[in-house]
């Protein structure tokens, strides 16, 4: 049963990769994200943290069905989005995709997810890739307002479009500019709008501060934190600085490879992390006060990533980790409960 106060349920999200190997006809599958499940509340703010290339973009895309899932289950607001069930594409154990009836049923997609759209949005990472260059900030922010028919005259639309500006801090000059006018702060300020004209319940930020300068980042995560106040949304945080992420979120997921590894309260997390992977991160998290900041003892990992392509068998985290036995080689740990609203994954906890 889906709980009422929960907007956003995942449960055992995988999305798969095909990719051509080094012969011609051989394919690999890269499992960018395998079997991760979570819950956001209504006006929470859940963050997503980890290294490049452990999937989060890839979840917060799949949310939104911006790339189509491989298998689980995404409810929103207690309606069924996607489930194992409306797979098209099944992948083979050989890598294969069936052809038939691909492209009608991704076109049906798109339209079973159009009353969606305005409920659920997404801020992407760069903001100089992220606008059309050869729109402007009126017509880029109005976009959305034209799609869903938001607007009752064009005066509307043209006071929905200044309101809009004006919220995320710019002015009404700006709506006939063009995105290379603009600085990375204000071109951020811009998806941000893009983003808050359908009037969304659900804002996915896919690392929306990483390509910003230190003090831009404090202005975007303070607006991002007051409209949440003035309006009631909900976000997923997702970001690879774990500094950022628990000053604005509520809770914290950390993965590592495709695979949720802990997740728990902001203040739990930084504070009483558990798996090694996690007490990692928050060993790297830079304090203001040199002399605590002596004192505290940075873990740093050996080796590289393994390749997703072929993860290690059992625990994906066990050939970095000064932990790992012969169990973690064997057998896969599952995110489990190991105090009140703290899950990790680890046969050592």
């Amino acid at each position: 049963m889906s709980d009422r106060d929960n907007l956003l349920e995942v449960y055992n999200l995988k999305k798969h990769f095909i990719i051509t190997g080094d012969r011609f006809f051989e394919k690999n599958i890269v499992k960018a994200v395998d079997d991760v499940s979570f819950t956001i509340k209504r006006g929470e703010t859940l963050g997503l943290v980890g290294e490049s290339g452990c999937g989060k973009t890839t979840v917060g895309r799949a949310l939104l069905r911006l790339v189509e899932p491989t298998a689980g289950k995404i409810i929103f607001d207690g309606k069924t989005l996607f489930s194992s069930g409306d797979i098209q594409t099944p992948v083979g154990d050989d890598g294969s995709v069936p052809n038939t009836g691909v492209k009608a049923d991704r076109q049906n997609k798109k339209v079973k997810m159009l009353p969606y759209r305005r409920r659920m949005q997404i801020v992407f990472q760069d903001p100089y890739a992220s606008l059309d260059p050869r729109m402007t900030v009126g017509d880029i922010v109005g976009e959305g307002i034209d799609i869903h028919n938001l607007a009752k005259s064009k005066q509307d639309r043209r006071d929905r479009i200044v309101a809009l500006l004006e919220q995320v801090g710019l002015n009404t000059e700006h709506a006939n500019r063009y995105p290379h006018e603009f600085s990375g702060g204000q071109r951020q300020r811009v998806g941000i709008a893009r983003a808050l004209a359908v009037d969304p319940e659900l804002i996915v930020c896919d690392e929306p501060v990483s390509a910003l300068d230190v003090s831009i980042q404090a202005q975007v995560m303070n607006m991002l934190e007051d409209l949440q106040e003035k309006i009631g949304l909900t976000y997923l945080f997702i970001a690879h600085d774990l500094s950022v992420v628990k000053h604005i979120s509520n809770r914290i997921g950390v993965m590592y490879l495709g695979k949720l590894v802990e997740l728990a309260d902001s203040f739990e997390l930084v504070f009483h992390c558990q798996h090694p992977y996690s007490k990692s991160l928050v060993s790297a998290i830079p304090i203001a006060d040199p002399v605590a900041s002596r004192e505290i003892k940075r873990i740093v990992l050996e080796g590289d990533v393994p390749s997703p392509v072929n993860p290690p068998s059992g625990c994906r985290f066990r050939t970095r980790c000064s932990l790992a036995s012969s169990i973690c080689e064997e057998q896969e740990p599952g995110l489990r409960e190991i105090s009140p609203g703290h899950y990790a994954a680890c046969h050592h906890i």
